[in-house]
């Protein structure tokens, strides 16, 4: 006898041929998974905000890249996390982060079909940028010497992932989300991105010209330094 094929599970995903062994849709509406997403996000940003308060000698952008951190600890280390270790389930599970990675897949398919690139792009992201950037905010609320170091090598790697991100797909020829769509390529897939491009940019630019001036005064005052100039 003929095997009977084996019909693709009906699933939002493009491309629409894409097969997901186990796919169960999600038992959740996406205003609550995004609610949850932007809420816990802004109660961090408020709460880093107020505790910067305590600091007069702290400026609102030195305050906002803190919070930034902040946030990025949470995303990387708790939402990405999750992704690093549950890949394989997602597209079955129903626990709330598999939901939510359900939800944004809807403008990357890569996610929820465990493209290889992506999961080893957000594993790194998990375990290194999640806790460096929460390093990062500690060593700024402590004013430790290290703290523009941290704020650089954190912010590189932002960047570079998201690039690597967007070149990867551009060369698929954007095939992991409907086109042009309002919510999911333009919303999910294209703003939320970029603001990892824009934000880690001007924190590199930034750590450029705190580390430059620090050199500038330790030449100015190193009696090494001073001599070579004579």
């Amino acid at each position: 006898m003929t095997p009977e094929p084996a019909w693709p599970v009906p699933h939002p995903y493009w491309p629409q041929d894409l097969q997901l062994k186990g796919y169960r849709p999600n038992e959740r509406p996406m205003w609550e998974i995004l609610f949850f997403l932007f809420s816990v996000s802004g109660a961090l940003l408020v709460g880093m905000w107020l505790l910067t308060g305590r600091d007069s000698g702290m400026s609102c952008a030195r305050r906002l890249g803190i919070c930034w951190f902040t946030v990025c600890g949470f995303i990387h280390g708790v939402i990405e996390g999750w992704f690093a270790l549950y890949y394989r389930d997602i597209p079955g599970d129903q626990a709330f982060l598999s939901q939510l990675w359900k939800e944004y897949s809807k403008g990357d398919s890569r996610y929820v079909g465990a493209d290889n690139f992506t999961v080893c792009m957000e594993t790194i992201t998990a375990w290194a940028w999640g806790p460096l950037s929460i390093l990062t905010v500690i060593s700024f609320l402590k004013r430790q010497p290290h703290r523009f170091v941290l704020q650089l090598i954190v912010s590189l790697g932002q960047l570079y992932g998201d690039v690597l991100y967007f070149y990867t797909e551009y060369r698929d020829g954007f095939t992991h989300s409907e086109m042009w769509h309002p919510l999911y390529f333009w919303f999910y897939f294209v703003f939320m991105n970029s603001i990892w491009i824009i934000i880690p940019s001007i924190l590199i630019v930034d750590s450029w010209m705190q580390l430059s001036q620090a050199q500038r005064m330790w030449d100015a005052s190193s009696p090494s330094v001073k001599a070579k100039r004579k």
